[in-house]
């Protein structure tokens, strides 16, 4: 049965349309939330396995700014990049021509969460224009290398052994009801029982919405084969960094020194959390966001 979500009465007041758009020869399907004249733009790209349910309660704390949430190419109900491994370049390849296709260049501020992150940094860093860069569970680095490096390794050869299998059954191992709620007790870092229960009924319903197999194989080895100090030196815009005290995948030290490596970026570390910002501190991260922005209202 499905669990309430906390943030719904607040997203309920924020109007919503949703629309599709060819993308590089994909359909990408996105919503739309907030007044369409606002004066700032800011189009957000969620994490791996995720989909735009993922960053709404972020935009529920959020008034006066329109943003704009696609769900990644091959998760949710976008389709995969036909003929393309959907690695790093391609998605951020992907993420400039959707905010070239939505005549939005240069005037949208780009979010990104976790894997996200990776895609709008590298997006930003390859050229594409952008007033500030805002970055929530930033990867700050290596997977293998990170805090959780020995969980990243048994993670890596899992994905590698589903993507030996036949497709049909190495989906199924992947989307084991067993596996998302294992890895979804391992994020989770709230004490609050009920809070606790929708963050897992989110996973148990959005983190197996992916096109195939090979996608979600090639997008979990595009999240650990990258991170966002490869990139970082070359960002020259304002860019937020929103860290998190639990992180279990990047620690502070590492989230301090990401960034010491951008020419303009300031960090703040909420603290009781871990890599769930988007769903434990939303309001928190919301209020860094119009802080940030000099534009918006926090609800």
């Amino acid at each position: 049965m499905p669990v309430d979500s906390p943030y719904s009465a607040l997203l309920a007041g924020i109007p919503a349309r949703q629309h599709t758009i060819e993308v590089l020869g994909g359909d990408t399907h996105y919503w739309e939330y907030g007044p369409t004249d606002a004066t700032t733009t800011v189009v957000v790209v969620h994490g791996y396995r995720g989909e735009h349910h993922g960053l709404e309660p972020v935009v529920a704390h959020l008034r006066g700014l329109r943003i704009i949430s696609p769900d990644l190419p091959g998760f949710g109900d976008s389709g995969p990049l036909p003929g393309r491994t959907h690695d790093i370049t391609a998605y951020s390849e992907w993420l400039s021509a959707f905010v070239e296709a939505l005549g939005v260049r240069g005037t949208a501020v780009i979010l990104g969460h976790s894997f996200g992150s990776i895609v709008a940094s590298a997006a930003v860093a390859g050229g594409l224009p952008t007033p500030k860069l805002i970055l929530v569970n930033p990867i700050a680095a290596p997977a293998l290398e990170g805090p959780n490096r020995i969980g990243s390794q048994l993670t890596l050869g899992f994905y590698r052994v589903a993507r030996a299998l036949p497709e049909r059954i190495g989906r199924g191992l992947l989307s084991l009801p067993v596996i998302v709620r294992g890895m979804s007790l391992v994020m989770v870092q709230t004490k609050d029982k009920r809070l606790r229960r929708w963050i897992h009924d989110q996973h148990d319903t959005y983190f197996s919405r992916y096109a195939n197999r090979d996608t979600v194989v090639q997008g979990f080895e595009a999240s650990i084969s990258n991170d966002v100090i490869q990139v970082a030196p070359r960002i020259a815009v304002p860019t937020l960094l929103i860290g998190a005290d639990r992180d279990p995948i990047t620690s502070v030290a590492d989230q301090r020194r990401l960034a010491t490596l951008f020419p303009d970026a300031r960090l703040t570390i909420l603290e009781g959390v871990g890599h769930l910002v988007h769903y434990e501190k939303p309001r928190e991260a919301a209020a860094e966001i119009v802080a940030f922005l000099g534009d918006g209202e926090l609800a």
